[in-house]
């Protein structure tokens, strides 16, 4: 099991520094019902990496490392894919416009707020990739079905700790928290390119590498 923590760290630390989220987050706890829409934007988000990394984890389990190349093959496509994904954001980032939907959060409510979650952790192509790779890595490792959901819970919760940690730290300390996630808002915003197109160049060349480790 500890080969396959190792391998899933990368891809948990990846979606959880993604700057969309985190910034969808923080304009809820700076928005008109931020306690409440906060909390069901974090929860969408959480329930989305655990269900999208749960299903892989089904189909990676008829994979097996020891006997079948199909799992590195599938790493090798994702991390060729992330890296096109990243290069492409690279050369486009002076024509990237904010998200339609962060013009709707200050009057948002919880259930709008946690299929916003849901969606940009499990249908986002960016994070989804990286639960697949992260499901597909799991269920190849052939272990059994105890030390699978421990996987899964330890990547999903680290994966989700950028955008739950500060929604429970909103519920405890409001007031505190409101001008310190303001300029981390600004500051993500203003550097979202960067930090994504690093991201992803970096998780899609550790992808690739173990892909043609698989398969060598």
């Amino acid at each position: 099991m500890g080969a396959a923590l190792g391998d899933l760290l990368p891809l948990a630390v990846g979606v959880a520094i993604s700057p969309i989220p985190i910034i969808g987050a923080i304009l809820m706890l700076l928005g008109t019902h931020a306690r409440t829409t906060s909390v069901g934007f974090a929860t969408g988000w959480l329930a989305g990496i655990v269900i999208a990394t749960t299903v892989f984890v089904f189909i990676g389990g008829g994979f097996d490392d020891s006997t079948s190349t199909t799992s590195a093959w599938i790493k090798l496509a994702l991390g060729v894919l992330l890296l096109v994904v990243g290069l492409r954001r690279w050369r486009s980032r002076d024509e990237q416009s904010t998200p339609k939907w962060m013009a709707a959060i200050d009057d948002m409510r919880p259930v709008p707020a946690l299929g916003l979650g849901f969606a940009l952790a499990a249908v986002n192509p960016k994070n989804l990739m990286m639960c697949i790779a992260a499901g597909v890595t799991i269920g190849g490792a052939s272990l059994p079905a105890g030390s699978d959901v421990v996987l899964v819970v330890v990547y999903s919760l680290l994966a989700a700790t950028t955008v739950v940690i500060p929604v429970i730290a909103y519920q405890v300390s409001a007031q505190r928290l409101r001008e310190p996630l303001a300029r981390l808002k600004d500051w993500l915003s203003a550097h979202n390119a960067a930090v994504m197109t690093t991201l992803i160049v970096v998780i899609g060349a550790m992808l690739i590498g173990k892909g043609i480790t698989g398969l060598s």
